[in-house]
């Protein structure tokens, strides 16, 4: 057959602005840099084929670029700026705050909320998309029994999460309990609205969010977020980098099945 019957299936991805080289860069924004190329390779994994979203140009605006798309991956990086959720701008444990990059994520997260397209949060896009929800954040997690951020030294932390039964991020990775790799100081306080905890580790910290089922104001598509990283490598099991990514694919499929024909 040919490829006009078979068109590749397009997941939009929000590129990272800030500049991680520049001499006085926090290291963290490099890490993230980097590791946004594991996630467009786990697209391609997954079967489908990302697309880099970069801001809007009066040339291609950007809603009329994410109408060609059927899901969307955001992914992590720099701390959202706490005005969107009202908290302290100048509190000292912010970094990388980037209004661009804030308005670029936001912008994809609401086109896929408002258009029903399937849509994956990572660590900050988790966090963004729970602040758009009418959720916010803990802008510091106090040190406790969970290594949330990675040691002096290390790339990742790693710990224990517990999924909420009957949630569709369980029936992803069809357990109750594993091991992920983590990297971040703040998390969701008060989840938003239409969103429901998937996951929460040990000391409660919650871990991960999901469209709730049955709430008028849920989302209307498959919306999963997830504080860990799913994309690092050579963490926990490797077994669980792919199925979250190949869960979104499966969502973007069905979804193209049940739309009419035009």
């Amino acid at each position: 057959m040919s490829h006009a019957e078979h068109p590749a299936t397009l997941i939009g991805i929000p590129v990272r602005l800030s500049d991680g080289d520049a001499p006085d860069a926090d290291h963290r924004i490099g890490e993230a840099n980097r590791i946004f190329d594991d996630i467009v390779d786990l697209i391609r994994a997954a079967g489908a084929e990302p697309v880099l979203v970069r801001p809007h140009s009066d040339e291609s605006p950007l809603e009329a670029r994410l109408a060609d798309l059927s899901g969307f991956v955001v992914p992590g990086g720099g701390d959202v700026d706490p005005a969107l959720y009202g908290a302290d701008p100048a509190h000292p444990a912010l970094y990388d705050v980037n209004p661009a990059q804030d308005e670029l994520d936001a912008a994809v997260i609401r086109h896929a909320l408002e258009h029903g397209r399937p849509l994956l949060g990572i660590c900050r896009g988790m966090q963004l998309l729970n602040v758009i929800r009418g959720g916010n954040l803990h802008i510091d997690l106090a040190p406790g029994s969970v290594p949330h951020d990675a040691a002096p030294g290390e790339e990742w932390g790693v710990h224990d999460v517990v999924l909420s039964a009957g949630t569709a991020l369980a029936d992803v990775f069809r357990r109750d309990r594993m091991a992920v790799a983590t990297g971040h100081h703040q998390a969701i306080d008060r989840v938003g609205d239409g969103l429901r905890v998937a996951a929460r580790a040990d000391d409660g910290c919650v871990e991960a969010v999901e469209a709730a089922p049955g709430e008028d104001s849920a989302p209307a598509a498959w919306t999963v977020g997830v504080q860990w990283h799913p994309e690092a490598i050579g963490i926990a099991d490797p077994a669980l980098r792919l199925p979250l990514f190949s869960a979104l694919l499966t969502q973007v499929r069905a979804q193209r099945r049940e739309e009419p024909r035009s």
